[in-house]
């Protein structure tokens, strides 16, 4: 199974809301999903970014593939970084 780290869309019209979903890959973009990860509202100013790090950790080690713009809110909130640094410390300690 390939999983996913994505957007999924909520709220009304004109007024999108985002959960950052794990989810496998076959599934609809708003549809069935394993795990919620965070939330990503840009309507707010300045755009509001909350990610459970050790949710978006677990599941970047267990190889899931984040689209491009959760990889984007995965860098700006310094997950992507921190999980570069323990693949790195892993690395070396074998």
């Amino acid at each position: 199974m390939a999983v996913k780290l994505r957007l999924k869309r909520m709220g009304a019209k004109q007024r999108p809301f985002y959960r950052i979903v794990a989810s496998d890959s076959r599934s609809p973009r708003d549809g069935r999903f394993i795990e919620v990860v965070g939330t990503y509202n840009p309507i707010s100013t300045p755009a509001e970014v909350k990610i459970d790090e050790e949710k978006a950790l677990y599941w970047l080690g267990h190889g899931a593939q984040p689209t491009d713009t959760v990889r984007n809110l995965l860098s700006q909130t310094g997950v992507l970084k921190k999980f570069a640094e323990n693949k790195n410390t892993q690395k070396e300690g074998k």
